[in-house]
């Protein structure tokens, strides 16, 4: 079963994200920052990373290349309400996978979840780009 980690310091955020991935079958795990992330990366392995931009401690930008080091296979979505779409040239440089700007439709992410899986990742239902 492919693993998911949810990066956000936003509480209700990582509840909603939880429990939308395990309804979907996959194993999640939560972090409040980029700091904590970077722990679950290591001892978790996670097949991919949904990550917020502004965070507290370290935000998900300081993390991306610092997850993409520690798991290179590791999938990385970035998620922000708060980056301009001039910005996103730095999110692909920085390692991004993908990127979703916040509100975003549940649906949505979830399609791009499936898409970035790793396709070593068990279980994994990958689709068509």
């Amino acid at each position: 079963m492919p693993r998911i980690l949810v990066v956000d310091d936003q509480h209700g955020v990582r509840v909603l994200l939880q429990l939308a991935f395990q309804e979907e079958g996959y194993q999640v795990a939560t972090a409040v920052n980029g700091r904590d992330a970077l722990r679950q990366v290591e001892r978790w392995r996670p097949d991919v990373v949904v990550m917020d931009v502004r965070m507290p401690i370290m935000g998900g930008l300081e993390a991306l290349p610092r997850i993409k080091s520690l798991a290179p296979r590791t999938a990385v979505i970035i998620m922000s309400a708060y980056v301009e779409s001039d910005a996103l040239p730095e999110v692909w440089r920085l390692g991004a996978d993908d990127f979703i700007f916040k509100p975003f439709d549940l649906d949505e992410l979830k399609t791009r979840v499936r898409r970035v899986l790793p396709a070593t990742a068990p279980g994994c239902r990958k689709l068509a780009p």
